[in-house]
């Protein structure tokens, strides 16, 4: 039986398991990344391992996030990062050089290697063939050390493309379009790989916006060929050399297949509050819009950005609206001033923010109250732009500015013709932003530089046999990270500061619930399906595991947020019978017995003390993830010896 490009990969990379769907395998990672809103207590867990320099091929620190300085937090963190980064062996990516996705493409990216990194949208990387995956930092911090990744082996996807997009139907509708068919949690458990005769009109930038998008279907990854599409991109990087050719096996076997016809596609647009709410763009013709902001790591590239400023030259945006354009690196800022093109945009009203994740996280450029916001991003969750009840549509840059221009949603196919774009065959190389480590002859002068921000990681005791404790706080189905942990221009700089951080923990579901955790000492936290969804960041682990959560139980989660909660010793429960999570109510007195027994036998019972009521829960854990749940969580079991 043949293999599929990821099963080629996981096999050249496998350290230990067996590549059967559903068993646990433990991978080689050749490289990694971390950016800032991560990055620190990705570092500071590494340090706490007494590691000296990081082990894989390449690993970078990114700034891309916390670029918004209105006090001394982030500019503290990120001379920490750098400095970190200079001691340890990495390379540092300085604020203003990109977003890390698209730098990371641009300048590192190599087919059929392994990258993992502390941002869920790490899998961008499948664009240009790499098993590219998100990580919480604790992992990518093992990894750095030397360490395996681990994952439950996936099942294998295919998305066969045939036909050829028409103008104006751009490779972000085809990510709406698969986030329409299989939803949030469609992929969760699976590879998918993209195929078919309709990938060879896609060039690198569009394939990595639809690996980009992968990660709103809860994928491991998503995965493209390398072929001559991935060798030009590389050529016109400078980086011939890293390509190798990619496919899978004429006989791989594929435990889903879909086919989408790019040529009966039309422009697509996802509705508040979800990236699988969607519909096409014409359904909603006419919805008025307060503001479009264009860019993300989903579409920021230099080829999404020519095709604004062509769309845009010598036209001006509606006075009632409020445009930002975001370009995803410094190569590609750089390349639009050099033709032109950002004189196009600047005369169009158009405000040019820095080369950053910026309003994505927001950070900034939030809107109005109420406001209708239409975004090239790739998360549309509530409250996310900063603004609570801002009404968030996640779009194309085409039908960005189709709005820009109008006033309102509208068909960008009703814009006319669409310019020609030419693409250069050489970019523009300058890595003067990217600064190399020091030697390892000089690393050990490297003076680590912190600022009184940052806090020390979360200390966790080991799990004991028995919890008796209250249900604290129950919500219902695709709590995202964000929920969790809120990001935003007011909270992200204490990404570092995990006591400060503790009093937004869940405050877009209960803003008691940060003093009720307190109170109660330890807990147990309830859910409905995928939760954890979204975000790769840990302090969606690390922050209610400082405020004394124990256990979470849900009907199902999401991939890497089960990880990132048994890195943190937290218990990830599922409900044998999913109708049982109506039979609890927040408040009521919980206790699980023989909780040892339960973990090797796969079955635990929740006696609920205030209704009676005994409920049987599922935990799936490998031998490992015991001893890391025994442990107290994944630092302490690394300090124990665990590998």
């Amino acid at each position: 039986m043949g293999l599929t490009i990821a099963q080629k990969i996981i096999r050249e990379h496998l350290i230990s398991g067996e590549m059967t769907p559903g068993s646990e395998v433990a991978l080689r990672i050749d490289q990694t990344l971390t950016q800032d809103a991560t990055g620190t207590m990705a570092y500071l867990e590494f340090e706490t391992m007494g590691v000296p320099r990081v082990k894989t091929e390449l690993s970078v620190a990114y700034i891309d996030h916390n670029t918004l300085q209105s006090g001394f937090e982030n500019a503290d963190d990120h001379r920490f990062i750098q400095s970190m980064a200079k001691k340890h062996g990495l390379y540092f990516s300085r604020p203003g050089n990109g977003i890390c996705h698209q730098v990371h493409l641009e300048r590192f990216g190599k087919p059929g290697k392994t990258l993992i990194g502390s941002d869920s949208h790490t899998p961008t990387g499948g664009g240009i063939g790499m098993l590219a995956m998100g990580a919480g930092g604790l992992d990518v911090a093992v990894a750095m050390g030397g360490g395996a990744y681990y994952i439950t082996m996936p099942k294998m996807y295919k998305v066969n493309l045939t036909g050829r997009l028409r103008p104006f139907v751009t490779a972000k509708d085809v990510s709406l379009e698969i986030l329409r068919i299989l939803s949030v949690k469609g992929g969760v458990g699976a590879i998918i790989e993209w195929g078919g005769e309709g990938i060879r009109t896609l060039s690198v930038p569009e394939r990595a916006t639809i690996t980009n998008m992968g990660t709103e279907l809860g994928a491991t990854t998503s995965i493209f060929p390398s072929d001559e599409v991935t060798k030009a991109f590389l050529e016109a990087e400078g980086r011939g050399e890293d390509f190798i050719e990619l496919k899978s096996d004429p006989d791989a076997v594929y435990d889903k297949i879909i086919e989408i016809n790019l040529s009966e596609l039309k422009p697509m647009i996802a509705c508040p509050h979800s990236p699988d709410n969607v519909v096409t763009v014409e359904s909603l013709k006419g919805t008025k819009v307060d503001q479009v902001c264009i860019g993300s790591c989903t579409n920021s590239s230099l080829y999404d950005m020519l095709k604004v400023a062509a769309l845009l030259k010598g036209k001006t945006i509606k006075p009632e609206v409020s445009l930002s354009v975001s370009p995803g690196s410094k190569q590609v800022l750089a390349m639009l001033a050099d033709c032109g093109a950002l004189s196009d945009i600047l005369a169009s009203g158009a405000r040019v923010l820095e080369c950053a994740c910026g309003p994505c996280i927001g950070m900034g450029f939030s809107p109005n109250s109420g406001g209708v916001s239409l975004r090239t991003f790739n998360r549309n969750f509530e409250g996310r732009s900063g603004t609570a009840d801002g009404q968030v549509y996640l779009v194309s840059p085409e039908t960005a500015v189709a709005a820009a221009l109008t006033g309102e949603i509208t068909d960008p196919m009703l814009l006319g013709d669409m310019p020609e774009i030419t693409m250069p065959e050489m970019f523009k190389i300058d890595d003067s932003a990217i600064l190399p480590p020091a030697s390892v002859e000089e690393a050990p002068d490297v003076e680590i530089l912190r600022g009184p921000n940052i806090k020390p990681f979360p200390d966790s005791r080991p799990m004991d046999d028995c919890l008796q404790v209250p249900l604290v706080l129950k919500v219902g189905d695709n709590i995202t990270t964000d929920h969790i942990m809120p990001a935003g221009a007011k909270i992200l700089p204490y990404r570092s500061n995990i006591p400060h951080l503790s009093q937004y923990c869940f405050g877009v579901c209960d803003t008691t619930f940060p003093q009720r955790a307190k109170e109660a000492g330890q807990s147990i936290i309830v859910g409905g399906s995928n939760y954890g969804q979204g975000s790769s960041r840990e302090h969606a682990a690390l922050v209610p595991l400082y405020l004394g959560v124990r256990a979470v139980i849900t009907k199902s989660f999401a991939r890497i947020h089960v990880a990132n909660l048994i890195n943190a010793g937290i218990m990830p429960l599922t409900f044998k019978n999913p109708e049982d999570y109506d039979k609890l109510s927040q408040g009521d007195d919980l206790v699980i017995e023989n909780i040892y027994a339960g973990m090797d036998s796969g079955e635990m019972i929740l006696q609920d003390k205030t209704s009676g009521e005994e409920i049987p829960l599922i935990c799936s854990f490998t031998d490992r993830q015991k001893a890391i749940l025994k442990a107290g969580g994944l630092l302490k079991y690394v300090g124990l010896g665990g590998k």
